[in-house]
C-alpha cells in the first residue's frame, strides 16, 4: 500500500475548493477543486480483508489535494510547473530536478513566453485550468461546442452609464463546460477570462430595478471564485442568456464533497472495524481539528442574493455562514457562559435551514477523537449537539452518520458523561419534530443538564398546576395530564390549552409543542396590565347543565362564564350585570366587610358597556354626513379650526369626568347589592351567578367579531357576532340577546377558509362570507363540534332544538367532516383538529 504524505496542519476543509498551503502553481487549491469537480473525488479505500490492495485509487488527503491533482500539466497553460523547494510530481525527486525547478521557475506575475506560432494571451484564471480541456487560440464562428455567443458588457465600477467610464463590450461564448469571454469575435482573439460551470453555480434573472438605475438588463452568474455581472440593452437577449446558462448548470452532475463520500464509505463498512479504523486514521477531515475550516463540509451553491435569509440578521452566503459557524464552534469550547452562543447558533440554523446538516457534520467532526475526551471544551460541543437534537432533525444520510457516531462514542467511552449525552441525543432524535422557535435560554440551561422543564399552567378558579415537560411535549399531552389530574375524564366537554392575557386569548393547537409556546410567550411584549400566560379551560361546551356543583369543572365553568361577562359577550341588562358583580364579590370575599379587598371595577363589571351608554347619551341627534365632512374640512383649513378642536377636547374631558362619576355610582350600587347577600355560601353564589348567565339563550357558544357579507361582491359588510355552539351556528347583532338567524348543523352543507381572513359557510343554497382574523379558530371549532356529533357524543335530547336534531341516516350531515368541507387553506387542512381534542 502506497504511503501518502501526512496532511499539512491547519489546512482543514472538504468542500469543493478546500484550500491547500502548497505553493505550486500547478497544484493550488483551485486546481484541487477542479480535479474533484471534473473527475470526482475518490475517498480513501482501506485494504480488503484478504490483504490485497483495493481496486479503487487511494484518495487525496485535504492537505495534499493540490499536489495530487495538479501534478503533470503543460507549462503553456500554467506558466510554471512546481513550487520552490518541492519536487515536481513528474520528476524523480532528485536534488538535480529540484534545483532545475528553482532555476527555471518563472516569476509568478510574469506571463510565460510562447513560441512564434503560439498566440500571446493574458494569464487565464487558475479556476478553469483543471476543469476544462485546453482551448484554441480564440473563438471560431462555427465552433461546434458553442451553445450561445454574442456581445455583452461587463460590469464597470462606478456605474455602467457613468460619463467618466466608457463601458466595454466583450465577446462571450457559452459552452457545455464554461462561460468564456474574449477581446473580439475574430479568430485569434485573446481569451480574457473563464468561469467554469458546475452544479453549484447559479444565475440571477434580470430585474427592473437595475434597468431603472442603469438602463441595462443585468445577468449575474456566480462561480466558485468569480462572479460575472453582464449587461445588455435588450430584455429578450438577457433572458436568452439566463436560460442557456441555467440549462448548462442543470445538466451538470451533482458535486459531492469528500465528507459525503466518506459518510457513504462508513455506512458501507460499518460491520468491519479494521476498515473503519483505517478510514478514520487516513482522513483528517473526519476528526477533530484546532485549525480553521476554509470550506464547508457539504456542498452549497455559489452566489449571494438568492441564498440569503430574509430578515434583519444580514446573513452572508451559505458557504460563508458555514465557515463562520465552525469558528463559533471553536469559540464555544472556551466560552465561559455557552448558553447565549448556543442560542445564536440555533437561531442561525433556524433562519438558514440548509445549514442544519452542515452543523451536524461539524459537530460530529469536533467530537471525534478530541484531544481531551470529556473535557470542558469537548462537553461544550456535546451540549450544543444535545440542543440541536431537540430542535432540528437532520436529513436521512446525516442522521445515519450521526447515529453511527453516537454508538461508536458510547462503545469507546462506556459509562462516561459523553456516553450519557450520546444516549440522550439518540432518544431525542427519535422524537424531534420541526420547531417554530429556537429554545429559550431557560430551556437551553435545562437541556445541557439533560433534565425536564417545569411548565406552569393556570386553571381558572384553582391553583396553578406544574407539569414536567420536555422539548417534545405537545399541548395535547399536557391537556390530557391535566384532565386526569383534575378528575375531568368523565366530562363530555372538550378542554384545551390557551395563550391568554387580560384582553386576548387564543387556543393552542393539539400538536403544538409546549416549549415553542413558552418561548413565544416569553418574547411577547408584556406590561403591568397585560401579561401572557398558559391557561387550561373549556374549549367546546357539549353539556353545561349536568355539571356537578362540587366538581372542579363547575369552578372552571363559573370562571369562564365570568370572563365572557367581563368581555361583554353576555348581552343582558345593566341591572343584571350589577347583580353578577355582587355575586362575584361574594364568591371572592364571602360576606361584606369594610376590610375586604375589592377588585378593580373592570374586573367586576364590563366597563365598555358603561362607555357605550355614556357616549350615546352625550351625542346629539345625528347629523348628515355632508355636515360632518364640511366641519372636518373647516377644522383643518380655516383659522377657527383650532377652536373646533379645542371644543372636541373639552367634550372628551367632560366624558371622562362623567365616566369617573358613573363608575363610582355603579361600584356603590354593586357594594349595596353585595351587602344583601349576607350569609350566602360560595357554592350558592357560584350557582346563582351561572343561573343568571344561563338566562341568555346563547350561553355555551363561542362568539367571534366578524364582518358579514351576503355575497362575494357588491355587498356592504355588517358588524356581527358569529356564535359557534354545540347545537347551531347563530348570528347576533352586537349587544342583542336574541339571534336574528340560526343554522343547525344538519342544514350546513360545507364550510371552510376561502382566503386568509375569509370564512365561507354554505347553508342550503346560500353562501355566507365572514371577514375575521380568527377564521382558522372558527373552522377548527366547527370541526370539533361536527366530530363530536358524528361520534355520538351529543347533548341530551331535551337540549336539541326542534329541527336541529341530527338524523340517523348517513345523508343527514354526519358524514366525516373533512369530506364535506370546502377547500381550506393549507394550515387548516393539515391541522383539522388543532386547538382542541375530544376527551
Amino acid at each position: 500500500m502506497t504511503r501518502l504524505p501526512p496532511p499539512r496542519p491547519g489546512a482543514e476543509g472538504s468542500g469543493p475548493g478546500a484550500p491547500s498551503r502548497s505553493r505550486s502553481r500547478g497544484s493550488g487549491p483551485r486546481e484541487a477543486e477542479g480535479a474533484r469537480a471534473h473527475q470526482g473525488f475518490a475517498a480513501r479505500r482501506a485494504p480488503r480483508p484478504d490483504g490485497r490492495a483495493a481496486a479503487a485509487p487511494a484518495p487525496v488527503l485535504p492537505g495534499a489535494a493540490g499536489a495530487r491533482a495538479g501534478g503533470c500539466r503543460s507549462r503553456a497553460g500554467s506558466g510554471g510547473c512546481c513550487a520552490v523547494g518541492r519536487a515536481s510530481p513528474c520528476s524523480g525527486g532528485t536534488m538535480a530536478s529540484r534545483t532545475r525547478s528553482r532555476t527555471w521557475r518563472p516569476r509568478r506575475n510574469r506571463p510565460s513566453s510562447c513560441g512564434a506560432r503560439e498566440p500571446r494571451s493574458l494569464p487565464v484564471s487558475e479556476e478553469m485550468r483543471s476543469l476544462i480541456t485546453e482551448k484554441g487560440p480564440g473563438p471560431v464562428e462555427d465552433d461546434p461546442d458553442a451553445i450561445v455567443k454574442g456581445w455583452l458588457q461587463r460590469e464597470a465600477r462606478g456605474g455602467v452609464k457613468g460619463p467618466w467610464i466608457r463601458p466595454r463590450k466583450y465577446w462571450f461564448v457559452l459552452t457545455q463546460d464554461s462561460l468564456d469571454y474574449y477581446s473580439g469575435s475574430e479568430v485569434g482573439a485573446r481569451r480574457l477570462g473563464t468561469l467554469v460551470l458546475t452544479s453549484l453555480c447559479s444565475v440571477l434573472w434580470p430585474d427592473k430595478q437595475t434597468y431603472k438605475e442603469t438602463g441595462y438588463w443585468s445577468v449575474t452568474v456566480f462561480g466558485r471564485k468569480h462572479c460575472y455581472r453582464l449587461f445588455t440593452e435588450h430584455l429578450n437577449e438577457a433572458v436568452h442568456w439566463v436560460c442557456a446558462v441555467q440549462k448548462v448548470i442543470h445538466s451538470k452532475a451533482p458535486v459531492q464533497t469528500p465528507t459525503q463520500l466518506l459518510m457513504h464509505d462508513i455506512e458501507e463498512n460499518r460491520g468491519s472495524p479494521e476498515i473503519l479504523e483505517q478510514i478514520y486514521r487516513c482522513n483528517p477531515v473526519l476528526r477533530y481539528t484546532s485549525g480553521p475550516l476554509y470550506a464547508p463540509l457539504l456542498p452549497f451553491p455559489y452566489g449571494s442574493s438568492d441564498h440569503r435569509a430574509p430578515g434583519p440578521h444580514g446573513y452572508m452566503t451559505l458557504r460563508d455562514e458555514a465557515v463562520k459557524l465552525f469558528n463559533s464552534l471553536q469559540q464555544l469550547e472556551s466560552e465561559r457562559d455557552p448558553v447565549p452562543l448556543i442560542q445564536g447558533i440555533l437561531q442561525t440554523c433556524l433562519d438558514l435551514q440548509p445549514l442544519v446538516d452542515e452543523i451536524y457534520c461539524q459537530l460530529v467532526k469536533q467530537t471525534t477523537e478530541p484531544p481531551a475526551p470529556g473535557g470542558p471544551g469537548n462537553l461544550r460541543c456535546w451540549q450544543l449537539l444535545t440542543c440541536m437534537s431537540c430542535t432540528f432533525l437532520p436529513s436521512p444520510p446525516v442522521l445515519r452518520f450521526l447515529n453511527f457516531h453516537l454508538g461508536r462514542t458510547e462503545s469507546e467511552f462506556p459509562g462516561s458523561e459523553i456516553a450519557e449525552y450520546g444516549r440522550f441525543i439518540g432518544a431525542a432524535l427519535g422524537k424531534t419534530r420541526v420547531r417554530e422557535c429556537v429554545p429559550s435560554l431557560d430551556e437551553i440551561v435545562v437541556l445541557i443538564q439533560r433534565q425536564d422543564m417545569l411548565c406552569t399552567v393556570h386553571c381558572p378558579g384553582t391553583s396553578a398546576c406544574t407539569v414536567a415537560i420536555s422539548s417534545h411535549t405537545t399541548a395535547e399531552e399536557v391537556a390530557r395530564e391535566l384532565v386526569a389530574r383534575l378528575g375531568l375524564s368523565q366530562s363530555p366537554n372538550v378542554f384545551a390549552l390557551y395563550e391568554q392575557n387580560r384582553h386576548h386569548e387564543r387556543p393552542v393547537g393539539r400538536a403544538t409543542l409546549v416549549a415553542d409556546v413558552l418561548t413565544s410567550l416569553a418574547g411577547e411584549e408584556t406590561t403591568q396590565d397585560s401579561t401572557w400566560r398558559l391557561c387550561f379551560k373549556h374549549y367546546g361546551f357539549l353539556d353545561t347543565e349536568n355539571v356537578p356543583r362540587d366538581s372542579v369543572e363547575f369552578t372552571l365553568l363559573f370562571e369562564q362564564a365570568h370572563e365572557m361577562v367581563i368581555r361583554g359577550y353576555v348581552p343582558t341588562s345593566e341591572d343584571t350585570l350589577q347583580s353578577l358583580a355582587a355575586l362575584r364579590l361574594q364568591t371572592l370575599n364571602s360576606d361584606f366587610s369594610t376590610h375586604a379587598p375589592v377588585p378593580r371595577p373592570e374586573e367586576l363589571f364590563p366597563v365598555h358597556a358603561l362607555h357605550s351608554r355614556l357616549r350615546a347619551s352625550c351625542q346629539g341627534p345625528p347629523r348628515c354626513s355632508g355636515t360632518r365632512l364640511r366641519a372636518g374640512l373647516l377644522a383643518g383649513a380655516l383659522p377657527w379650526g383650532h377652536s373646533l378642536a379645542k371644543q372636541q377636547a373639552e367634550q372628551d374631558q367632560k366624558l371622562r369626568g362623567r365616566l369617573r362619576e358613573e363608575g363610582a355610582s355603579v361600584m356603590a350600587a354593586i357594594v349595596d347589592r353585595w351587602k344583601l347577600l349576607q350569609g350566602m355560601h360560595r357554592a350558592e353564589a357560584m350557582a346563582a351567578y351561572l343561573a343568571l348567565v344561563r338566562e341568555w339563550p346563547g350561553f355555551g357558544s363561542t362568539l367571534f367579531d366578524v364582518d358579514f357579507h351576503t355575497s362575494a361582491e357588491g355587498s356592504c359588510p355588517q358588524r356581527l357576532w358569529l356564535g359557534i355552539g354545540a347545537k347551531a351556528v347563530s348570528l347576533y347583532k352586537p349587544g342583542e340577546a336574541e339571534p336574528f338567524d340560526s343554522f343547525c348543523y344538519g342544514r350546513i352543507s360545507s364550510f371552510g377558509v376561502s382566503e386568509s381572513s375569509t370564512f365561507r359557510l354554505s347553508v342550503g343554497d346560500r353562501d355566507l362570507l365572514f371577514e375575521c382574523s380568527r377564521v382558522d379558530e372558527i373552522a377548527q371549532l366547527l370541526h370539533t363540534y361536527l366530530t363530536s356529533l358524528a361520534s355520538g357524543q351529543t347533548p341530551p335530547r331535551e337540549e336539541l332544538a326542534n329541527g336541529c336534531r341530527p338524523g340517523n341516516s348517513p345523508d343527514s350531515g354526519l358524514r366525516p367532516p373533512q369530506q364535506r368541507l370546502c377547500p381550506a387553506t393549507e394550515p387548516w387542512r393539515h391541522q383539522s383538529s388543532a386547538g382542541s381534542f375530544p376527551i
